[in-house]
This record gives C-alpha cells, sequence and structure tokens, in this order.
C-alpha cells in the first residue's frame, strides 16, 4: 500500500469506514503461495479459478466494501485470464488495487490502461542471490515481462545482503536506470517465532540496514522511503493490537473464506522485529495529527469500538 502522499481525505475515507464496523484494506490471496502453474511446479491447492474466482472476489468486495485491495499469492500471474475480466471491474467500483507479482509471467500489455491498478514485482536482491532463490522466476525473465509497463520494485532486506556492503545501493542503482520502474521500495525480513534463518537480522543488522537505507533517497531518487517508515522500522508496533496495518486490513486466504491471522504474515510473526513497509508507513500515519492536535492512532481506535458496537458491515 502507497502511505507517503496519504492526504487527509483518505484518512477520513478509511475512517469512515472504521466508524461504520469496516477494515478499509482488503488483502487476498487468489492462489496457494509455491503455485507457480505453468512456470514452475504444480501441486494440488485449495484455491479457485475461471468464473468462480472472479465471483468469489467480486462477492469479498461487495461484503467489505474496501477502499484498497491488495491481490498477491502464490502467484497471481497464474490466473492472468481472471485477472483481464477482474481488474476492469473493480476500477469500474472505484477500488484501488496493488497486484504483488514475481513477474515470472508475462504481464498482459493491457492492464497499463487501468487507472487504478500498482503493479509491484518483488525481487529478492541482486541477480545471483535472487536467481538462486526464485527461479523460474529470474532476472532474465522479470526484465523481459515487465518491458511497457511502469511499476515498483520491492526488495526484502535480509541479514545476507547487510553483510556484503553497498548491497542495498547497488540494487537502487540498477532499478532506478530501468524505465519500467517508477518506485523503489524496501521492507525488511520479518521472522516467525522460532526462526533461524539465515536471512533473519539482528539487533545490529537492523540499525545498519536502516542507516544505509536512509541514504538511498538522496541518491536514488526512485527510492521511496519516507523518513516515517525508516523510524517504523526502528520502532515497530508491540503487537498486532498496535499495529494500525494490521487492525485496518483483512486478509483472506485462497480458498477465499479464511481469515488470515494475525495479519497477512499469519502464524505467529515476531511483531518486534516487523519490517513491513505497509504497517511502518500506517505507523507513521498513524502519529500524524489533525488539525495539529488530534493523533490518528487515536481517533482510528476509538472508532473501532464504536464501529464494532454498532456498524452493520461485517468486520
Amino acid at each position: 500500500m502507497e502511505t507517503k502522499n496519504l492526504r487527509v481525505s483518505e484518512i477520513l475515507s478509511a475512517w469512515g469506514a472504521v466508524l461504520e464496523g469496516r477494515r478499509p484494506l482488503l488483502s487476498i490471496e487468489i492462489n496457494e503461495p509455491g503455485h507457480l502453474g505453468d512456470a514452475g511446479p504444480l501441486r494440488e491447492l485449495g484455491d479457485y479459478e475461471g468464473e468462480a474466482l472472479i465471483e468469489g472476489v467480486l462477492s469479498l468486495v461487495r461484503r467489505y466494501r474496501p477502499l484498497h485491495i491488495s491481490i498477491v499469492g502464490g502467484e497471481p500471474l497464474v490466473r492472468h485470464r481472471e485477472l483481464d475480466v477482474l481488474l476492469p471491474k473493480l476500477a469500474e467500483m472505484g477500488v484501488e488495487v496493488q497486484l504483488v507479482t514475481s513477474a515470472v509471467r508475462p504481464i498482459p500489455l493491457a492492464w497499463r490502461e487501468l487507472p487504478n491498478l500498482h503493479l509491484a514485482v518483488s525481487i529478492d536482491g541482486l541477480q545471483p542471490e535472487h536467481d538462486l532463490r526464485r527461479a523460474p522466476a529470474t532476472y532474465e525473465r522479470i526484465l523481459k515481462h515487465i518491458a511497457g509497463h511502469r511499476l515498483i520494485v520491492h526488495c526484502t532486506v535480509t541479514r545476507q545482503q547487510i553483510q556484503r556492503p553497498g548491497t542495498l545501493a547497488e540494487f537502487a542503482s540498477f532499478w532506478s536506470a530501468r524505465p519500467e520502474v517508477r518506485k523503489i521500495w524496501y521492507s525488511l525480513y520479518t521472522p516467525q517465532e522460532g526462526d533461524r534463518r539465515e536471512e533473519r537480522l539482528r539487533p545490529e543488522d537492523r540499525r545498519r540496514a536502516v542507516a544505509e537505507l536512509a541514504e538511498l533517497p538522496g541518491r536514488f531518487p526512485k527510492v521511496d522511503l519516507p523518513p516515517g517508515v525508516l523510524a517504523g522500522y526502528l520502532r515497530p508496533p508491540e503487537s498486532p493490537k498496535q499495529c494500525l496495518f494490521a487492525q485496518t486490513t483483512t486478509c483472506v486466504s485462497a480458498d477465499l473464506a479464511t481469515r488470515i491471522e494475525p495479519c497477512q504474515f499469519g502464524g505467529r510473526p515476531v511483531c518486534s522485529e516487523c519490517g513491513c513497509m505497509a504497517s511502518a508507513g500506517l505507523s507513521a500515519v498513524s502519529r500524524y495529527k489533525l488539525a495539529g492536535i488530534f493523533p490518528i492512532s487515536g481517533l482510528f481506535s476509538v472508532s473501532q469500538k464504536i464501529g464494532r458496537t454498532f456498524g452493520s458491515a461485517a468486520a
């Protein structure tokens, strides 16, 4: 979700949704993680396709009436035929859509004409490590499949990257030179409880990462990391209850029924090590004061209680 230029009108729209007992943001998995269709290994999954997927997503939108939808996976482009129908319908409904993809498949050029669509391509660092981790969604495929589009590149910062000085800047330099890229985002690796992977950042890694990231926007204008987001990385919410993003987002799995809890990560995320850019961005928004007096976080908290008591819509 783009939070840098969030206008007061957008804050008030979201606030109104909360007062009605609704969450203004919706995240939908349209196919299970690991499902790459023709581009990779297949496995039997509890997801939908065809008309059932289209109607299932539209039903969720009618039910939750979100202002913004994130379409994730797995790999959403596996369902490109359904998205060819679904995305224009969502545009007609006035819903902003962010579609997160690995670009393992070609991105339909017709999507360039959709005013509500924001494409984000996930890339795991520089080419050698990315190609090793994300094959078949290699750099070669990405560069081929994003041609003709304007999109956001997103990188999750891991401990391996921090241990190699200059990696984050090199990534920014490479993708800044691409005409297809309009913004570059960086999030930090978010572990689950008991996670012992090499990617997990230690406290000193986190501080170093934020310090390096803080230097990038001045060198590479496409890097979109407002100071509030960087501050959020250093001071994550203590729990999902304190996370404005978790509290305002409904996350639904690929069966279009099961809620993903407690946030988009599912499972047992370590909130004290959260690196979610949307969470950090909305944390900055929560500290914003309307008229210089009223903090957004307090208003949303009170509004949630009112909405849960009197709202008629399902939360």
